[in-house]
């Protein structure tokens, strides 16, 4: 096992397709592609300053360490990497890359962040960036804080744990989705989505949850939510008021009140979709118009 220990590495390709390394306490300056092709490389206490650090690299463990902005596209086809206590602050990382493991991360520009990627797991990472781990799938989160719109759009097999999301138009066009104990801000939440479960999350979304396939909404709390659910099909269980329902598909909805359920789609059948309002919660407060 090669040690490298305080180095400032400069030129294109300075370690060009290493081999079983210690980094420690180092800084990769100006020059693309520093680790590019590297395989068993772990990487302590350093700073990233150039594009496209690790590409094509396999098992590689960092930590304590920082990807300034100007790496930017830092870790692409890259495959079992596990990233501890650092920053990420460069954007578009992680493309097509699999065996993904974040602890304790921080990305302050995760713009268009990990996309097409495989088999990922988080944990207390925090996110500011549009296009967060767009068409990626089995991922594991737990402990997640991110701000930025378009969500998680086109992923697949994703369970969501204590996070805190403030997301316009997240989780688009995914299927099987499972987010419990959080918190999520952001209007159109969930369209065009097939089998997602939302279990003892506060929701607050405009137009939120329409054109959606089984969804399922367990001990909810519903904020400033109207136009909910058309065109979905629906088993929900909100334990607070929802402001509006409109045109759901079919399914059942169970809530202390609803402001208006709207019914103004000829073609449904209406009746498939059964409303329990105010049993058990409290006093109805539900009016339709048809």
């Amino acid at each position: 096992m090669e040690w490298i220990d305080q180095q400032k590495l400069t030129g294109e390709r300075a370690l060009f397709k290493s081999r079983d390394l210690v980094i420690t306490n180092s800084v990769f300056a100006d020059g693309e592609s520093p680790l590019k092709e590297s395989r068993d490389i772990s990487i302590d206490n350093s700073i990233f300053k150039w594009k496209y650090p690790l590409w094509y690299s396999e098992c590689i463990q960092i930590r304590n360490s920082t990807l300034m902005d100007t790496a930017r596209s830092g870790i692409w086809y890259t495959h079992h990497i596990s990233v501890h206590d650092s920053i990420i602050e460069a954007p578009k990382t992680f493309r097509r890359a699999s065996d993904i493991h974040l602890t304790h991360v921080d990305m302050p520009n995760a713009q268009e962040t990990l996309w097409n990627c495989r088999e990922i797991e988080l944990k207390q990472v925090t996110a500011k960036g549009d296009y967060f781990a767009m068409n990626s799938e089995n991922i594991r989160i737990d402990g997640l804080t991110l701000v930025g719109n378009y969500a998680f759009d086109g992923a697949r097999n994703v369970d969501i744990r204590n996070a805190k999301l403030i997301s316009k138009d997240a989780f688009w066009n995914c299927e099987n989705v499972v987010v419990s104990d959080s918190h999520i801000i952001g209007e159109y939440l969930g369209w065009n989505s097939k089998n997602v479960t939302f279990r003892n999350c506060t929701i607050e979304s405009n137009q939120g949850m329409c054109y959606m396939e089984n969804l399922v909404i367990q001990n909810g709390v519903i904020l400033n939510t109207d136009l909910a659910f058309e065109y979905s099909t629906i088993d929900v269980e909100a334990a607070s008021r929802i402001d509006s329902v409109k045109n759901p598909q079919a399914g059942k909805i169970k809530a202390k009140g609803i402001g208006e359920i709207l019914q103004d789609d000829k073609d449904l059948v209406h009746a498939n979709t059964n409303y329990e309002v105010g049993q058990g919660f409290g006093s109805r407060e539900s009016r339709c118009s048809c």
